[in-house]
């Protein structure tokens, strides 16, 4: 049935056989008109290499600072050092708040903070023992490529050495932050003093070589022109065939308030629900037969989007985000249960497992 009704676009056409989509390809869906078509392909695509099981990680998410070099247009969490409301996490307070992650019932601890221009790398290796020493089990999930690249400028070292350090120290994996865009053309327009994407995918890569696997992120729903994200996730699959390191790619909406990009009037609103499901099913379908897994933030869209997104490509919900802080600074709600999750899974008549970070599943509802 899909078959005839897809014999419009030869991209549609190509994803039901399986086939590897073009750039071109690409570019036709994201203008493509039958949303419902395009969602209805995604979701074959999803069922045939994930089946219909829904995951999601107990996660608590630290941010060990807010203190950043950089000044993102498209970022309403950084502060500057010494603004009145910048802080740092001590190690007394890292212990504690890793006290709370457990009696969540967290299985990974999610780090990520801002470019401090003065804290030293044993500041991460302590911070990475501590966790270890107290908690073995935990999977640490810290520090995205932006993250390591900043850190090699500042300490002089080779990412591969700052990556080597930390992992003796005890880092696990890596989430998937930092990568924005990668297309030099738009980057430059929503970041500042971070990292290129190339040097993104080199750290990542790096990382991966040293199995050291990692989630991978999409910023979308900005200023961007479906040229940047089709960049962007052929990049994606190109660095997935050359390591096979990426666990899961998450789609990021733009969230609009109190970023440099809605104050200088560039953004006025937020994407529309219509785009961020396009964006789902453009990405199972980019990314299908090299990476299984593509997860819908639902911090950023809300449950009922998200309960949708779920019937266009998407598998994965990604998790708790027990204590996230930086779409909270954008104005989202953002904290979540288990149990909650596994609801929303079974309301739409899918079956929910909780995994831990490698998609390994731990738990089925």
């Amino acid at each position: 049935m899909l078959e005839q009704l897809v014999g419009d676009s030869q991209a549609l056409d190509r994803a039901l056989a399986g086939e590897e989509l073009s750039y071109n390809d690409g570019i036709e869906l994201m203008n493509y008109d039958n949303l419902h078509l395009l969602g209805a392909v995604a979701d074959v695509a999803r069922k045939k290499l994930v089946g219909n099981t829904v995951t999601f990680a107990a996660s608590y998410y630290m941010n060990y600072t807010n203190v950043c070099a950089a000044s993102c247009q498209m970022c309403a969490f950084y502060r500057k050092d010494g603004a009145d409301d910048a802080y740092t996490l001590t190690p007394q307070e890292i212990e504690q708040r890793v006290g709370i992650a457990k009696q969540l019932g967290a299985t990974e601890v999610h780090i990520v903070g801002g470019f401090h221009p003065k804290l030293p790398l044993e500041y991460y290796e302590n911070m990475m023992r501590t966790i270890k020493k107290s908690h073995p089990e935990l999977n640490i999930k810290a520090l995205t490529a932006a993250e390591i690249y900043y850190l090699s400028k500042l300490t002089k070292n080779s990412t591969k050495e700052i990556l080597s350090r930390l992992k003796d120290a005890g880092l696990d994996s890596m989430p998937g932050g930092g990568a924005e865009l990668f297309h030099p053309d738009i980057r430059g327009k929503i970041v500042r003093g971070k990292c290129t994407g190339q040097q993104w995918l080199d750290v990542i890569e790096e990382a991966h070589n040293m199995n050291i696997k990692s989630n991978v992120t999409m910023l979308y729903g900005h200023i961007e022109k479906p040229e940047h994200i089709v960049d962007h996730l052929i990049k994606i699959r190109e660095l997935q065939k050359k390591t096979n390191g990426l666990l899961t790619l998450i789609p990021l909406k733009f969230s609009l308030d109190n970023t440099e990009l809605e104050q200088n009037n560039l953004v006025n609103n937020e994407c529309s629900s219509v785009y961020d499901l396009r964006i789902i099913a453009l990405s199972r379908l980019m990314l299908a037969n090299v990476l299984n897994n593509i997860s819908v933030y639902w911090v950023a869209y809300g449950k009922k989007l998200a309960q949708v997104a779920l019937s266009n490509g998407g598998s994965d919900l990604v998790g708790t985000a027990f204590s996230e802080e930086i779409y909270k600074a954008a104005g989202k709600s953002t904290s979540s249960s288990v149990e909650e999750l596994a609801t929303m899974v079974n309301e739409i008549g899918r079956a929910p497992a909780q995994r831990n970070t490698h998609f390994e599943i731990l738990k089925k509802f």
